[in-house]
């Protein structure tokens, strides 16, 4: 029996609860610790029979308790949109001074040299973790499937996407993945030092993604290209707050220069399996 203490932050959310689900498969419940901030929020987890700790990245006071006793550790990037970075570093503080010996941390893909803001702070985020000498690992997540398909009952009604990423490649790949790569890390060895650039096993355009759209629909679906500054627009017009439709946009135009794709296969030998592809995850949020 695997008596290793497991510990998620985030745990509610839509990443960490997939990983939750993926160490139940092979670890005791109650060697799960759910960091999350809303303890409320987790009653479900708790009635499974994980250990629910509070934990805020917001408030460093709550986060060494939180992290005691815990073996293996994975921090889940905050959603924040700025200022997350004293976040992390809360978090790597916290899971220094409880002695945590092992850390996963989920970053973005190619950080170290993406021209795109969003790796900005996932960059020094890595930087911290290596400063604070806890053996870990980096799991740089390309971008998910699911966040392009929030778009898909405006594009069913309009009949386009839009966006400023050009014939730029996206290697996009679903949460799940994410998730089943996030457990192997953690309930397996070898990992300790590595930086896993991990991607789906097939990049797509925007316009490859509408295209399928109208296939599997059966409505017309174009992919509109605009410049970043009129995506930008086109953003908050929808109700962003502005700070993130600049980053979006941002992202964007980085990706028109191929910032989030990559072909290395990592992503599939680490789940030891295929990446769900983007046709059957249109399909799923088709409900076909």
């Amino acid at each position: 029996m695997d008596l290793t203490m497991y510990a998620v932050t985030g745990a509610t959310g839509q990443l960490g609860r997939l990983v939750i689900e993926t160490l139940l498969e092979t670890i005791p419940a109650n060697r799960i610790v759910a960091v999350v901030r809303n303890p409320a929020k987790a009653r479900d987890l708790a009635d499974r029979g994980l250990i629910i700790r509070e934990g805020d990245y917001s408030r460093p006071d709550t986060l060494a308790p939180a992290l005691e006793g815990v073996e293996k550790l994975l921090l889940i990037s905050s959603t924040e949109v700025s200022g997350r970075l004293p976040q992390h570093r809360a978090v790597i503080d916290a899971a220094g001074q409880a002695g945590v010996p092992f850390l996963a941390y989920t970053s973005m893909l190619h950080a170290d040299t993406s021209p795109a803001r969003l790796a900005i702070e996932h960059r020094q985020t890595e930087e911290i973790i290596e400063a604070s000498g806890i053996p870990a690992v980096i799991l740089r997540n390309g971008w998910y499937t699911e966040n392009h398909l929030l778009a898909l009952p405006t594009a069913l009604e309009y009949g386009a996407f839009v966006g400023a990423a050009n014939g730029g490649r996206f290697s996009s790949a679903a949460r799940k993945d994410y998730a089943a790569a996030a457990a192997v890390v953690l309930t397996s060895d070898g990992h300790t030092g590595r930086t896993y650039e991990l991607a789906a096993d097939n990049a797509f355009t925007l316009s490859e993604l509408a295209a399928e759209v109208s296939r599997l629909s059966g409505k017309t679906v174009v992919y509109n290209d605009l410049s970043e500054a009129d995506y930008e627009s086109v953003l908050t017009g929808a109700g962003l707050p502005a700070d993130l439709a600049a980053l979006l946009a941002d992202a964007d135009a980085a990706a028109s220069r191929d910032a989030l794709f990559d072909d290395g296969g990592v992503l599939r030998r680490l789940i030891g399996r295929p990446t769900a592809t983007m046709p059957s995850l249109v399909a799923t949020a088709l409900g076909i």
